[in-house]
């Protein structure tokens, strides 16, 4: 079989072709201003972030790292709190930790969803606990439910990383609908020019319901300065550049479509792999939708490895979404948490497997690897 074009885990070029010349305007008035540090479209984007997420206020930053140290500053944080996170996850939230001095506990994931099994956290809460840090993976939020009861029980703050699930909408049992970053105290999210928003280098941004806390927020982020030169409390620098919150403002505007797209591509995923004896396609959760950063497979009986050459030998591009759990990292390990502690964190690792999936995907395209992976021998 013979690709019927260069396939990509993601097509950022295509992307930004289709509505280059939006785009090209917006970056030229930025040059035209030359004002490249807190210029009007930073603000015009911050509005625009805002009324996405139905009001909640939201405040820019330099890159989801960054709104993840901002947001546990900003909540007074200090050397020693222990903090909830999935084991099974990006390094982001462990580093910030580190960096801030806290200690991260981590906690085993759902086999289906990938997210935080909202189940076992309870038993991790200790008087140090100041924090859960749900990582809404993939594309859905996790049981946001069940964690919210928990942290309301123990006066625990909620720190959602939603940096793959912008978009998401999560429901509640009595029909309350929220979408992601909103419904715990701050939700944090990257734009990294790979996620389903993305700009053109780095960037980031908080969002929060609570208004004293947001203002707090643009304050840490800003050197920790309301008015320049007058500095009330220790910050950091961490602002979104004029140029990506230009590319920002025109690309949330297509954020929909781009969503409904990725919904498109893996609703013929699901179909055409349904029968494959070797893999699981992704479970969809029943109180989130899904957003679809990215598609990854369960692997059954078959060597990874092997499976990935085999798709690259064929034109198809794959990655692994994370080949080693946070608690065996060397960087993050921690005293008596080694190889079996966290087993299903442990067993995802190794068999994870992320197919191509954005919104210049075309059947021709989708069919190929199918069709690719169908055919495969073991």
């Amino acid at each position: 079989m013979i690709p019927p074009k260069k396939i990509q885990m993601v097509d950022l070029h295509n992307q930004y072709l289709r509505i280059k010349p939006e785009i090209d305007r917006a970056i030229q008035l930025v040059l035209d201003s030359t004002s490249f540090v807190r210029g009007s479209q930073v603000e015009a984007f911050e509005k625009s972030f805002t009324d996405f997420h139905d009001g909640a206020f939201a405040i820019s930053c330099g890159n989801g790292t960054d709104a993840l140290q901002v947001a546990m500053m900003a909540l007074d944080f200090k050397p020693g709190d222990e903090v909830i996170l999935p084991v099974f996850n990006y390094a982001a939230n462990a580093e910030v930790l580190a960096l801030l001095g806290l200690n991260p506990v981590f906690v085993e994931v759902e086999p289906t969803t990938f997210n935080i099994d909202a189940n076992l956290i309870e038993a991790k809460i200790t008087a140090k606990t100041k924090a859960i840090v749900p990582v809404h993976l993939f594309g859905q939020c996790a049981n946001m439910e069940a964690i919210l009861e928990i942290a309301k029980k123990h006066k625990l703050h909620v720190i959602e990383d939603y940096a793959q699930a912008i978009g998401a909408v999560y429901s509640f049992a009595d029909g309350t609908k929220k979408k992601a970053g909103t419904i715990g105290t701050v939700g944090c999210t990257s734009f990294f020019p790979s996620k389903n928003l993305g700009c053109f280098g780095d960037g980031g941004a908080l969002v929060t319901t609570d208004k004293v806390l947001a203002e707090k927020i643009k304050m840490i982020a800003n050197h920790g300065q309301r008015v320049k030169y007058h500095h009330e409390i220790i910050g950091v620098n961490s602002r979104l550049d004029t140029l990506q919150a230009a590319v920002l403002d025109v690309k949330l505007k297509f954020l929909n479509e781009y969503e409904q797209k990725r919904n498109t591509v893996a609703t013929f995923y699901d179909a055409a792999l349904a029968n494959v004896s070797f893999l699981e396609t992704p479970l969809r959760s029943k109180s989130s939708t899904h957003v679809f950063h990215q598609y990854t497979l369960k692997l059954k009986g078959i060597k990874r490895e092997s499976f990935k050459a085999y798709l690259y030998n064929n034109g198809i591009p794959s990655m692994v979404y994370y080949p080693v759990p946070l608690h065996l990292q060397k960087a993050y390990k921690i005293d008596g948490l080694g190889e079996g502690s966290f087993p299903i964190s442990e067993d995802l690792s190794g068999r994870v497997l992320s197919l191509p999936m954005h919104t210049e995907m075309d059947e021709e395209q989708l069919l190929y690897i199918c069709e690719v992976i169908k055919s495969y021998q073991g």
